[in-house]
């Protein structure tokens, strides 16, 4: 049987009745680098440090609810009969889709209440929030909770310990090692945007090129995913996709339309 073995404790540490499990240090980190790398591009993007800091838990916040919401309703099934599971974050379990959103709300009332760019303030944290996914999928790999369809594919994972997430029926039969590929897409995204950052003249347009190509990035890879299907042999995370895809677009040439007349009327005013 040909893949790459995941024989990773979930927890990473146990004292009596406490358990730090590998999950909750990689979302930790993809917290604190997220912070970081978003205070360093909001310098770039004249947005003050503190108004950075002062953001930081209302993110989290809504990125926490906004994911975990997402998750229970994907799987509301499992979730009905154990209502005191909905609670239980350190055991994994948190949509990107989700955190996006609610992350997103966030960061709209942010700044509508201090009155800075939406747009502006969304492009600062672009960055970091792709480097932040990438840390993230490290848990989904120990965690065994993102697991894809069975392959034959050398490279599948094959997760045998008893504390993965994944399912029994494939519990030591190679998978599609879903996280994997959305680290390396994520990557990709992430080399684009720092590459041609400058080149976007309006603030906005660098965070909605993110979400178009992480949408398409999430429709094409969802596809060797195990999870329940919406409609139109569709999951969850898909059909957010194609609906943000469209909107990011659609919203993306408008900016740049408008901001085209912008400069050409001032030129000829």
């Amino acid at each position: 049987m040909n893949g790459i073995v995941i024989n990773i404790d979930p927890v990473a540490l146990r004292i009596a009745h406490f358990e730090l499990r590998w999950y909750s240090i990689f979302v930790v980190l993809a917290i604190v680098a997220a912070v970081l790398i978003t205070l360093r591009e909001s310098k770039r993007k004249g947005i003050p440090t503190e108004e950075i800091i002062s953001l930081v838990p209302w993110v989290l916040i809504g990125g926490i609810v906004g994911a975990r919401l997402f998750h229970v309703i994907d799987r509301w099934d499992f979730y009905a009969g154990h209502l005191l599971h909905i609670f239980s974050l350190q055991q994994g379990g948190l949509a990107i889709w989700g955190a996006l959103a609610g992350g997103g709300i966030a960061v709209v009332v942010y700044a509508l209440v201090k009155r800075i760019s939406f747009g502006r303030l969304a492009d600062a944290i672009t960055p970091g929030l792709l480097v932040a996914q990438m840390i993230g999928r490290l848990a989904c790999t120990v965690n065994g909770d993102a697991y894809g369809g069975v392959t034959s594919l050398p490279w599948g994972f094959i997760y045998i310990h008893p504390g993965a997430m994944i399912p029994d029926n494939l519990r030591g039969v190679p998978t599609h090692p879903y996280p994997v590929y959305e680290m390396l897409w994520n990557g990709l995204i992430l080399l684009y945007v720092m590459k041609h950052r400058s080149f976007f003249s309006k603030d906005g347009l660098l965070f909605l090129t993110y979400i178009a190509y992480y949408g398409l990035g999430r429709l094409l890879l969802t596809f060797v995913r195990q999870e329940k299907i919406w409609f139109w042999g569709l999951q969850e995370a898909q059909v957010v996709a194609i609906a943000l895809i469209v909107a990011s677009v659609a919203l993306f040439i408008f900016l740049s339309r408008r901001s085209g007349r912008k400069a050409t009327s001032e030129g000829t005013a």
